[in-house]
């Protein structure tokens, strides 16, 4: 079995960690992780209005759900458990200033500039890890985007 992509994007908050744990939240209520919804059958990506499928969480906890799949994980955010200062697996990095404009070519990356360009940032995303960027609309930041790939 092969790797999976996942991505959100979810409303901006200053404090990421807390914007995760809102995320992680929202997909395990939805259970939209395995083994209660294979996530390769997703559409990618999902947000607050997406028409997700929401089969419902089967676990008391997310903890529940990530024992119940060890050791290929829940194929979803629900693996990624917090903010990290670098890439690190079960973790999320918050791409730098340089990383941004090397994927990018600009500091300010939009929804379109980003979904353009998204290839290069998975080249150096590694299985259990994720990272995340900040969306920005008329250079306003708008949304967070959290990427991930699934331990297999």
């Amino acid at each position: 079995m092969g790797a999976d992509f996942y991505w959100y994007y979810v409303p901006y908050e200053e404090d990421k960690n807390n914007a995760l744990q809102k995320l992680r939240k929202r997909e395990f209520e939805a259970g939209r992780y395995r083994p209660v919804f294979y996530t390769w059958n997703l559409e990618f990506p999902i947000d607050d209005i997406s028409k997700a499928p929401t089969p419902g969480k089967q676990h008391n906890t997310i903890e529940d759900a990530i024992k119940n799949t060890i050791p290929e994980g829940t194929g979803s955010i629900l693996d990624l458990e917090k903010i990290s200062e670098e890439m690190r697996h079960g973790r999320v990095y918050v791409l730098k200033s340089e990383e941004i404009i090397k994927y990018f070519n600009t500091e300010k990356p939009t929804r379109n500039i980003i979904e353009e360009n998204m290839d290069k940032v998975w080249e150096d995303i590694w299985r259990g890890q994720g990272v995340c960027i900040t969306v920005y609309k008329d250079d306003t930041p708008t949304e967070l985007l959290f990427m991930g790939v699934s331990w297999d």
